[in-house]
């Protein structure tokens, strides 16, 4: 049982942390995963709507969270970004990036928070290889993930275990420092790369993640890859 100064300060904690959801076409799953969250506690909840063409916004209107949009699909990373503008403006102490999918668990971000805290870092990441709780499908763990390790490795000069894991959480330092110009999906590795230039601090976290499809396949792959690369001439 926590004490009255352990339940105030996680009173406190929960009031200033933000958790930012980007969702395309999520209308199946948006609103449990809004729920849950609710449910733990988060207040300040941020669904940024990235130009879907299904029920997802209705889906959001019907709950109390705060909804941001996109008038046309730009990606992952744009929304992203669009979210922690919002944050950044609302005096965020901690923001969480988190999936509309369903694949994270809202119960991981408070054990997440007492461990940045701990550790006193910047930034904590994601990490489903940090224990056994994520049945990661076969090619996806032995030969999509491993590979993009070694891209992020190659981009970044920061050696992650799980390199594109969308669970994250930025201060406020941080989220003033870290700007998305990826608006794709090559942003997890533009993130780590402006970690290591602004020298911010780290860890890595374990979480489950749920696998309900198969997600970013080879194809996937190659896109990052290739906007990456010409990220890295337009700098």
């Amino acid at each position: 049982m926590l004490s009255p100064i352990e339940r105030l300060w996680w009173w406190i904690a929960k009031f200033m942390t933000f958790i930012v959801v980007p969702a395309y076409n999520e209308e199946k799953k948006i609103g449990r995963v809004i729920r849950d969250l609710f449910n733990h506690g988060f207040k300040n909840l941020v669904v940024v709507d990235d130009g879907s063409i299904d029920s997802t916004i209705s889906e959001v209107k019907k709950t109390e969270a705060k909804l941001l949009r996109h008038l046309v699909n730009r990606g992952q990373g744009a929304a992203l970004q669009t979210g922690d503008d919002y944050c950044i403006k609302n005096n965020a102490d901690l923001v969480v990036h988190f999936d509309a999918d369903g694949q994270f668990l809202a119960k991981d971000i408070v054990g997440a928070i007492e461990f940045m805290k701990s550790k006193n870092v910047d930034v904590l990441l994601g990490s489903r290889f940090l224990d056994n709780r994520s049945s990661t499908p076969f090619l996806k763990k032995y030969i999509i993930l491993p590979v993009s390790r070694w891209i992020n490795l190659m981009f970044t000069g920061v050696k992650l275990t799980d390199a594109h894991n969308g669970f994250r959480i930025l201060n406020k330092k941080s989220l003033e420092k870290i700007q998305i110009i990826q608006d794709g999906m090559a942003h997890n590795s533009e993130i780590i790369s402006q970690i290591k230039k602004y020298q911010l601090t780290f860890v890595e976290y374990p979480v489950e993640v749920i696998y309900h499809e198969y997600g970013q396949g080879i194809g996937g792959g190659f896109k990052i890859l290739r906007d990456l690369v010409v990220g890295r001439f337009l700098e």
